[in-house]
């Protein structure tokens, strides 16, 4: 059997400005796929970059009085930089204005189209800050329905794709789930758009107005690529596929899965230009199209038109990597917005993270060290081990994997069935891994939170329900009983802690770690119980927040 391949991309944003906690939202979201992928033995591939070809960061560059080059590069550096205050495990990132990759597969790629593509002159509206032309009915009360701006009348002739063949072929292709569209509300959205006909499109500017800025269209240089045509371009020509080299073959022809992952805003270009430009060009379709919302402030969708917005890096520094990634995760739902406020943002932290994971942990590991000395008692049943928690073999990561060989069997990490009570708790350990692989599979982030947070309110309603601290005064008075319910009381939680450590991982991977540290025989006891986190203190009224600033439009 040959080992699955997937290949996991976000959308690559538009550099006219720092990254800001929209994108954060959507490479998390990549993030906790390409984790959960490589966990279940796929080779992984997770690719993100950055939209450098725009006209929308030329004129951010003319605005700041710097060199369009010099400006795209730093904004540029910031989101490449998010990789460690966000803790992502990037593969590769492309710059579509400094990666020799892209040029040259843009360019074979509109010869591939070739017989989809024809010159004429056209009039239109055209949103700058959407890259992309409008019909009257689409605007709202004149305006653009994403920035609220009018449009720009404009006239010239462009080379233009022929979308209206492909009309037929997508809307069979997206019906029939073999372009998977989730979730289903953004695919009928979709299938709506195609039913209402579709409209050949512009692919090219004149290279005055783009002010020479982009990618030439082979053999007319009187035209730039049209940045959208561009960007799309990203997801195969990261992959060699101007040259024909093998990591097209690999990520994007052979792999069993591609997955993209886009904002609402964006779903029409990645849902119908992309796929129509692949029929053209002869490339297989993406896999699977996942779609998310918008995050707000104050109601209003995160952008540079509604003012400013929190840095994720400055937030992560401030909150913690860990804490950002958890609110992402746990607090936006499938379909529909979400409003970011600190205030929200502390209160998970410190009721989920710090009050509820961190206590139990910290407390468990503390209780071992306090009644049995930072030994985890044998186990008093080998029912309820590792098969049925779901976690070491069965899933490839072993979180008992830094104990001294042999030390699972000596100290008990099974979930035996005489300890009191312990059914609840048991329960949630064994379905949490199920519950998980099944909410990721469909793409449902805060269904697969719910799932490992099942087992710390279990874990923590177990330990106000059994209350060890009696039966370890009933051992002190001499209850032989009690002290063997105490050792059974302990693997239980013990393991219920090794069990959050494994299935974290995709989500908080360095909370992830810490706890299978603290759980973690070593010289046959646990190490002493360190806080896993801090509790959040709110912002006095009237001081200084976060540094915040203009940023770039959520939707790419």
């Amino acid at each position: 059997m040959t080992t699955p391949h997937t290949y996991i991309t976000t959308t690559i944003p538009y550099v006219n400005a720092r990254p800001h906690l929209g994108f954060a939202l959507e490479i998390v979201q990549a993030d906790v796929l390409a984790r959960f992928h490589r966990r279940q033995g796929d080779q992984v591939r997770f690719q993100t970059g950055t939209d450098d070809n725009s006209l929308k960061n030329v004129l951010a560059a003319e605005a700041a009085g710097v060199p369009v080059q010099e400006f795209v590069d730093g904004n540029a550096e910031a989101f490449i930089a998010l990789r460690e205050p966000l803790a992502l495990a990037v593969d590769d990132v492309i710059r579509t204005s400094r990666d020799p990759r892209h040029r040259a597969g843009v360019e074979r790629f509109w010869r591939a189209c070739a017989d989809d593509l024809y010159r004429r002159h056209y009039e239109g509206l055209y949103c700058v800050g959407c890259e992309q032309f409008y019909t009257p009915a689409e605007l709202t009360g004149g305006r653009c329905p994403e920035h609220g701006t009018e449009p720009q009348r404009v006239a010239e002739e462009n080379w233009f794709f022929r979308l209206s063949r492909y009309a037929d072929r997508l809307h069979e292709l997206i019906s029939s789930g073999r372009l998977r569209i989730e979730p289903v509300e953004r695919r009928n959205e979709v299938l709506g758009f195609i039913a209402g006909g579709l409209q050949d499109f512009s692919v090219s500017r004149s290279t005055a107005r783009a002010r020479g800025w982009g990618i030439p269209v082979p053999g007319d240089p009187s035209q730039v690529i049209y940045v959208w045509w561009d960007a799309l371009g990203n997801y195969i020509t990261a992959l060699d596929y101007g040259t024909g080299g093998e990591n097209h073959r690999r990520w994007w022809t052979g792999s069993d899965r591609r997955i993209h992952l886009v904002g609402k805003g964006v779903l029409r270009f990645h849902a119908v230009y992309w796929p129509a430009m692949l029929l053209s060009a002869g490339q297989p379709l993406p896999t699977d199209i996942v779609v998310h919302d918008y995050l707000t402030a104050g109601g209003r969708k995160i952008s540079k038109s509604s003012g400013g917005t929190v840095d994720p890096a400055v937030l992560a520094g401030e909150y913690g990597t860990d804490v950002v990634r958890w609110w992402l995760l746990r607090e936006v739902p499938r379909v529909g917005d979400t409003d970011f406020t600190v205030d929200r943002l502390i209160a998970r932290g410190n009721d989920e993270l710090a009050n509820g994971l961190g206590n139990l942990v910290n407390r468990v590991v503390a209780m071992v060290h306090r009644y049995r000395d930072g030994h985890v008692p044998a186990a008093g049943s080998e029912t309820g081990t590792e098969a049925e928690a779901g976690t070491g073999a069965a899933t490839g990561t072993g979180i008992g994997a830094e104990a001294e060989p042999g030390t699972e069997a000596k100290t008990g990490t099974g979930i035996g069935t005489d300890a009191p009570g312990s059914e609840g708790l048991r329960a949630a350990c064994r379905q949490a891994p199920g519950l998980i692989h099944a909410a990721l599979t469909a793409f449902e982030f805060r269904r697969a939170t719910a799932a490992v947070w099942a087992v710390v309110d279990e874990a923590n309603r177990y330990i106000n329900h059994i209350r060890p601290w009696e039966l370890a005064k009933a051992e002190r008075d001499g209850d032989f009983g009690a002290a063997a319910q105490l050792d059974a009381v302990l693997v239980v939680l013990v393991r219920a802690c090794r069990v959050l450590g494994d299935q974290l991982t995709p989500f908080l991977p360095d909370t992830a770690t810490r706890i299978a540290r603290q759980c973690a025989v070593r010289d046959g006891k646990l190490p002493d119980p360190r806080p896993l986190f801090r509790r959040i203190t709110a912002p006095e009224p009237g001081s200084t927040p976060p540094p915040q600033h203009d940023d770039i439009e959520f939707n790419r």
